[in-house]
């Protein structure tokens, strides 16, 4: 099962990306940000397909590569942003990595590294399409420039996901999803340059860890 993971796994990934190359005229940040989700969808086929953790670690892993070799010489322009470029793209890369081989050590459970990708994924990404799409009130956090709404939405939208993927798990508690949903809002608030790709996974991960 883990090869036909590894299969499935590039087959998705370069899906994702074929779909955002087709968005990315006109509409940027919208290209980006179908990646950013779709990607932390990845972690379903984690889940269905794989229990060797060097076999899992395999696609994280090129991605890592793959995507810096695009931000270096924007090979795949869909994910990289046309100024203010950071490395944010190969910190997600990086994130799925670190995770993955913690979630078949010392995790032992495919839950806790789940919930970090997939609030990074869809709370991240729809606080920032959301956040431009609509005007609202800004904020400053050690410089780092963040909206009212942006930071709202990420809160709601993690608190559906946790709530969604803990009750999949039967490891729901309204208390700790809240707690996890406002800790992952507040490290993406005061996270710069796309650094936020680490800290938002793998804190909330970790936090996950140590209270569910």
């Amino acid at each position: 099962m883990d090869y036909i993971g590894i299969l499935v796994s590039f087959i998705y990934l370069f899906l994702i990306i074929y779909i955002s190359s087709l968005l990315s005229k006109g509409h940027s940040e919208l290209s980006r940000k179908v990646i950013h989700i779709g990607v932390s969808n990845w972690w379903i086929i984690i889940i269905i397909f794989f229990n060797n953790v060097i076999l899992a670690s395999i696609v994280p892993a090129i991605f890592c590569i793959i995507n810096y070799l695009s931000y270096k010489f924007d090979i795949l322009k869909s994910m990289e942003r046309d100024e203010n470029k950071t490395l944010g793209t190969v910190y997600y890369a990086i994130s799925c990595l670190l995770l993955t081989i913690l979630t078949f050590t010392w995790f032992n459970n495919k839950l806790y590294a789940g919930i970090g990708i997939l609030t990074m994924g869809y709370g991240d990404g729809l606080a920032a399409l959301i956040g431009r799409k609509f005007t609202s009130r800004e904020f400053k956090v050690f410089g780092n420039k963040k909206s009212v709404l942006g930071s709202v939405t990420m809160f709601l939208t993690s608190l559906i996901v946790i709530t969604i993927f803990t009750l999949c798990f039967n490891h729901f508690n309204i208390l700790k999803v809240l707690l996890l949903s406002s800790v992952a809002t507040i490290i993406e608030a005061i996270s710069p340059f796309g650094i936020d790709n680490l800290t938002v996974p793998i804190l909330t991960s970790l936090l996950a860890f140590l209270i569910i």
